[in-house]
């Protein structure tokens, strides 16, 4: 009688069961795999699991952060409704008088110390309409210059470096899909087998079909070991390292003379500047033997298509911006771009990476890639916006220089959106004193970071599951991802919550939007003509389409698969060499008898930047629950460290305490740590101010330390 019972409420639990299933997109790296997450419900509880969906980049994978991203947008620490800071304590508030304070706060501030006085630091993880909202939302209802986000961090050494060699700046010069028929790749400062899994096989394919692979990295990594030529570089050396190739590809004649003649200029400045370099002290200068760096030239310049990747590893430099141009003086050099299989590819680390930086969050920066310092820019998007050109504010400053304006008293108000820059920012110690100087300071986020932690007011935003709105993949291909999850109790999406504190400012009618996509038409009318032009992308077409790499004029346009075939996008259509010296113009710190080692920073594959949501995952918080030291084995027993024990690492700005690894992948004289880890553990605490000139990055992957073993 038991069994059959039991058998009896088997089935009915059964027939009870339901399933749904929501179409998304992974809120991780520059990938953006498509994604689907299952619901299954019966009457006693939920369960849930994500799985990979095909489309035109990721074709159908999911690395292990996708398959666990469900854990921290369904986590009970979400923030419910918007919470106010009293005497350090959060007390729920209702919205209404959340945007009552904002209101109150914000023209008191503005009225007393005028309208630059306010600041918004904005974000690459959200979506390109709430980018373009958040920049016209300073511009128009703050009124002030100071806007800037945390994509400066992460890519402006190589939007930069693009923008002024060829005229503009899209993460990969070609389609993703090039990268298997190509020859030769150099892959420079980039692990993407640990922070973009889902691109790996491209690359995996290119080697089965005889690509030759050059990888630098001052560490061996899951990357490197695809490669056929490791160049173990010194930290910060990677300028001086281009300037080794370039000088024997040139002088052993493996130059496309036809294409330079054409289509670049400044190729006998280079020439010349190379000339007086000596390979053996680059040698000594970079600590890659002169032999790997003529046979990896050798290659790369005699094969017939080659591409270059690079990413923070030669980016987060404080001549990030001219070191990635070198790497560029190489192709131009070897006539690689503008062709099949031959071209150029910023691996962007965050999930929208690349939209965020074209519709203006950017300190100097209007939609479409326009310059808020142009006239003719300046015009267009004030007559889109309904409002004069001359009520438009001129140029900011940059993320980190924000906080320095913070430090200094300039900037009295900050308003957040998904950044948690106490961990991000370098000196993050000085950051924080900063924040806590500002009269009022709101956060808009899904949790209590360490930096909301620090916030007046934090406002509750929805997630990846729950908002809408297209985002611009590692290609420059926008995809348009799909979101139905209800709404996590009272939280809202970004950009109702900019056009909510707008209208309460009094400039509803500049944002009275309803969905995603009525703000997207309005981006698309404001890119239009832009050298970020999404003008012909429709959300129909994207939903038909999986995705369309931009510039993409009219809705007949196909998108464009392959930048810079007949010319570039300079006004002559040359691309622009220029000679680079091999040490920085900002000095970098050098290992000394007092910090005798180098420290470099990274990421590790279960972790997404400072680890707000994926700490949230027990999944991934189990594979890597604290942060770490690589050290040598031989730098290790120098210093008297074992492995797994805690070791203290100094620099002059502060210390850390992390467990040790022992690894003989790294080079004796650096140490690694990764910087998903807050307060005792962020490395960052550890990183100078001193800034990069031209993209004002700071230099995160270059420090001086020293170590020695905590006794416990």
């Amino acid at each position: 009688m038991t069994e059959l019972l039991l058998r009896y409420f088997r089935k009915k639990q059964k027939e009870a069961e339901t399933e749904k299933i929501y179409d998304t997109q992974c809120p991780f790296c520059s990938m953006q795999c498509k994604m689907q997450l299952i619901e299954q419900s019966t009457v006693t509880r939920k369960k849930y699991q994500t799985i990979a969906k095909n489309n035109p980049t990721s074709e159908g994978r999911l690395c292990i952060k996708g398959l666990h991203a469900h854990q921290h947008a369904l986590h009970k620490d979400r923030i419910k409704t918007p919470l106010l800071n009293v005497d350090g304590e959060f007390q729920e508030i209702s919205w209404e008088d959340a945007l009552k304070l904002i209101k109150e706060k914000f023209t008191a501030i503005q009225s007393f110390h005028g309208k630059n006085a306010l600041s918004v630091y904005g974000s690459a993880t959200i979506t390109n309409e709430e980018a373009y909202l958040l920049g016209k939302f300073a511009r128009v209802a703050l009124q002030t210059k100071y806007i800037d986000y945390n994509g400066r961090l992460c890519m402006s050494s190589a939007a930069s470096a693009a923008a002024r060699t060829f005229g503009m700046d899209r993460g990969f010069t070609n389609s993703i899909k090039e990268i298997e028929g190509t020859r030769c790749i150099i892959l420079a400062g980039t692990n993407i087998a640990e922070c973009q899994p889902t691109m790996m096989p491209y690359f995996e394919r290119a080697k089965e079909n005889g690509c030759f692979i050059i990888a630098i990295d001052p560490r061996e990594t899951m990357t490197t070991k695809l490669a056929d030529v490791h160049l173990k570089v010194k930290p910060g050396m990677d300028a001086a390292l281009a300037n080794g190739l370039l000088k024997v590809i040139i002088e052993k004649g493996l130059i496309d003379n036809s294409f330079i003649e054409q289509r670049v200029a400044g190729f006998d400045e280079v020439k010349n500047h190379v000339a007086s370099l000596d390979l053996e002290e680059i040698a000594r200068l970079t600590g890659v033997e002169s032999k790997l760096i003529e046979q990896a030239a050798t290659v790369f310049g005699k094969e017939e298509t080659g591409m270059i990747f690079t990413a923070r590893g030669i980016e987060q430099q404080t001549d990030g911006s001219i070191s990635v141009r070198n790497f560029l003086n190489i192709l131009l050099t070897t006539g690689k771009i503008g062709k099949a299989y031959s071209g150029f590819g910023a691996v962007t680390g965050q999930g929208n990476g690349q939209g965020a930086r074209e519709h203006g969050q950017k300190a100097d920066q209007l939609p479409g890639y326009r310059s808020i310092e142009n006239e003719e820019h300046r015009k267009y998007v004030a007559n889109i916006w309904g409002v004069k050109e001359e009520d438009l504010p001129r140029k900011g400053v940059s993320a980190f220089e924000m906080f320095e304006k913070m430090d200094e008293g300039d900037i009295k108000g900050l308003f957040l959106m998904c950044s948690n820059p106490i961990v991000s920012n370098p000196s993050s110690a000085f950051v924080k004193q900063a924040i806590g100087k500002l009269d009022f300071f709101v956060a808009v986020d899904m949790f209590i970071s360490e930096t909301a932690r620090l916030a007046d007011l934090i406002l509750p935003a929805t997630s990846y599951l729950e908002t809408s709105g297209t985002m611009t993949n590692v290609e420059g291909r926008v995809t348009l991802r799909e979101a139905s999850f209800p709404l996590w109790a009272n939280a809202k999406h970004d950009w109702q919550i900019i056009c909510e504190v707008a209208q309460t400012l009094g400039y509803g009618d500049y944002f009275s939007y309803s969905t995603s996509e009525e703000i997207f038409e309005e981006l698309k009318e404001a890119s239009k003509g832009g050298i970020a032009d999404y003008s012909g992308i429709t959300y129909d077409r994207l939903r038909k389409e999986k995705g369309i790499l931009w510039p993409c004029t009219d809705e007949l346009h196909p998108g464009t698969e392959r930048l810079f075939e007949k010319s570039f996008a300079h006004s002559d259509g040359k691309a622009k060499m220029i000679p680079v010296p091999n040490k920085a113009e900002v000095e970098k710190e050098a290992p000394s008898e007092e910090f005798p080692l180098y420290l470099t920073t990274g990421r590790v594959m279960s972790h997404y930047l400072t680890g707000v949501q994926t700490r949230k995952s027990s999944s991934l918080a189990a594979r890597e629950f604290e942060s770490f030291m690589e050290i040598h084995p031989v730098t290790a027993k120098k210093y008297n460290i074992n492995d797994q024990a805690l070791v203290k690492i100094e620099s002059k700005r502060g210390n850390i305490i992390v467990r040790s690894r022992l690894s003989d992948s790294i080079r004796e004289d650096t140490v690694f740590v990764p910087f998903h880890w807050e307060e005792t553990q962020n490395v960052n605490q550890l990183i100078s101010k001193k800034l990069d000139p031209t993209c004002r990055m700071p230099g995160f992957k270059v420090s001086a330390v020293r170590i020695r073993s905590v006794t416990t």
